[in-house]
């Protein structure tokens, strides 16, 4: 396929609502006994049904009208997911209002600089623990909060309150053009001026029209959702999935951090579609070889598919699935993008690094340099407050520069880096980073992150994290590489990274693209601290900032040999 054509879906569009309003309306009738959102409470999942959700956001939307809030405003959300936080967003976007869901687990400086930012005029919040992280509470015109707080002032008003009152009304806002703006989502992991991405009805509802293309789901269909809601492969495009269709959304309160509590809900929901990154399925694939009680309940006779985003899923890890007869879907997107642009074809073999061909309305092409762009219905409008940033990205024929180098094949689109990661040597060679970090990362249970530096230098040097809840268990042998040393402890893992890495620079044909020097850090990297984005993925902007030290170090002549976290090749 040549990398100068256009790459287009075959499917047509089908015809979607004009808007949230038109969307909720109509599914609040064809589900009406049904289930919408379900969450643990007492150790039993609660079920919220569409009619009681359909007048709780009604009811919602009177009470903010009442308050003087109309469209185009502002509602920031600091919550883990909830019924109540899907009821107020809903509500919110429906209206013609703008929903802006911020990540609960920032620190507080960060918290008051993006809701400053969005500059929102409501503020709904969880508990004390987002009241505290306000620097002036009473400058909102209203704070709504869903669990009681310590702290009291005249703008505050509870969830409960605001649900109790009874409407004769309808929902508001059918008539809503399907070009507004309903929700704005910060991208991770940037640094400097935040971008605050503004999308559309029309993004959101053409993105779940084209995925009923591909896969036919219904009110029998259950999820359960663990993915956090600030972040687009969550807050849109799973969660949309579900609400679209009448599918139930369980909510997951492990936080994808906790995978016992996971495989809890699991036993309770039986999900028939699961959506995820990598780092999870490799722990559900650790504990299904280890216990095939896991394995049963898992592979229930029920569930149609999983789908996986974010980073490359091993292909050890999607046999285990693909061997059960349980299609494996990737995909490919970006927040700017709402999210997805690619899904692959669980009928074609899947190859590392390949996330399909577009859904139906979506176009790419690539750019001189191999820069994907895409053209679409999923295409924000741009970036809220940040004309400059906008003007880089958003071509005046349609185009949006997505950031990503790849290029085309047979059986789709194939992701090579993020472009701004691509870096010079001092001799001008120029190397991949993602392509290393990939090699390193997929061949190693024992791995979490791998991180490559070197613009300017001589040559690559690279930071390892380690997975040290690994150390506790010896993993099945389809999990490890031959001849693992299978470490119990960081020591004897520098000594099984030492051989790996000169078998891994062997299979790097270009010699200037070997790692040099390596350095293990123990340290679990989060996404409380933007090292990790919310899907998991290592923010490589954040992470050479804070360990630029640790990088220059690898460069230092004065670097002490008696460092036995510091690895030396070549």
């Amino acid at each position: 396929m040549s990398n100068n054509s256009i790459l287009e879906s075959t499917m047509t569009l089908p015809v979607h609502a004009e808007n949230l309003a038109s969307m909720l309306s109509e599914n609040s009738k064809a589900f009406s006994g049904k289930t919408i959102c379900q969450e643990i409470r007492y150790n039993v999942y609660e079920p919220l049904l569409w009619e009681k959700c359909y007048q709780d956001i009604i009811a919602i939307q009177q009470y903010l009208l009442s308050i003087g809030f109309s469209a185009g405003d502002r509602l920031a959300i600091l919550s883990t997911n909830c019924s109540k936080m899907l009821e107020i967003e809903l509500a919110v976007m429906s209206m013609g209002g703008i929903a802006v869901p911020i990540f609960a687990g920032y620190p507080r400086e960060k918290t008051n600089l993006l809701v400053d930012f969005c500059e929102a005029n409501i503020v709904v919040l969880e508990d004390d623990a987002q009241i505290n992280k306000l620097s002036d509470p009473d400058k909102f015109r209203k704070i709504i909060y869903f669990n009681d707080l310590n702290i009291s002032a005249g703008n505050q008003i509870s969830f409960s309150e605001i649900i109790g009152n009874e409407s004769t009304a309808d929902i508001t806002g059918i008539d809503i053009p399907t070009d507004t703006v309903c929700l704005m989502m910060y991208t991770s992991g940037t640094m400097g001026k935040p971008k605050c991405v503004q999308l559309t009805h029309g993004n959101i509802l053409s993105q779940q029209a084209a995925m009923r293309v591909l896969w036919k789901l219904s009110s029998t269909d259950r999820f359960l959702s663990y993915l956090p809601w600030h972040h687009s492969f969550g807050g849109i495009f799973e969660k949309y999935a579900a609400i679209c269709n009448g599918a139930v959304l369980s909510l997951d309160n492990s936080c994808g951090k906790d995978i016992d509590r996971l495989l809890a809900n699991w036993r309770k929901v039986k999900p028939t579609v699961f959506f995820s990154v990598p780092r999870i399925y490799q722990s559900l694939a650790t504990m299904m070889r280890h216990d095939p009680e896991i394995e049963d309940l898992i592979f229930h006779n029920e569930l149609r598919f999983i789908f996986t985003a974010a980073a490359p899923l091993p292909k050890n890890i999607s046999d285990i699935f693909e061997k059960k007869n349980i299609p494996v879907y990737e995909g490919w997107g970006l927040t700017e993008t709402s999210p997805c642009c690619t899904v692959t074809d669980s009928n074609v073999p899947r190859k590392i690094g390949v996330v399909g061909k577009p859904i139906a309305g979506v176009s790419l092409k690539l750019s001189h340099d191999g820069e994907i762009l895409v053209k679409g219905p999923n295409v924000m409008t741009g970036y809220y407050h940040n004309p400059d940033e906008t003007e880089k990205v958003l071509l005046e024929d349609g185009w949006f520069k997505t950031g990503d180098v790849g290029k085309f094949t047979d059986t789709g689109l194939k992701l090579i880096s993020r472009k701004d990661r691509i870096f010079k040597l001092s001799n001008a060679k120029k190397v991949i980073p993602a392509e290393i970090e990939n090699l390193i990362a997929k061949d190693c249970a024992y791995l979490s992150h791998a991180y490559v530096s070197g613009s300017g230098k001589d040559y690559p040097v690279v930071l390892l994290f380690p997975n040290t809840g690994m150390f506790d268990q010896k993993p099945d042998e389809a999990q490890i590489k031959e001849d693992c040393l299978c470490p119990k402890n960081l020591i004897e893992y520098v000594n099984c990274l030492t051989n790996c890495l000169e078998n891994w620079n062997h299979s790097i044909d270009a010699k200037y693209s070997r790692i040099n020097r390596a350095k293990l850090i123990d340290y679990e990297l989060s996404i409380e601290n933007e090292e990790l984005t919310p899907s998991m993925k290592l923010a490589p902007n954040v992470v050479g900032k804070i360990f630029k030290a640790e990088i220059e170090e690898l460069y230092s002549q004065e670097t002490a040999t008696e460092d036995v976290y510091i690895i030396k090749l070549g």
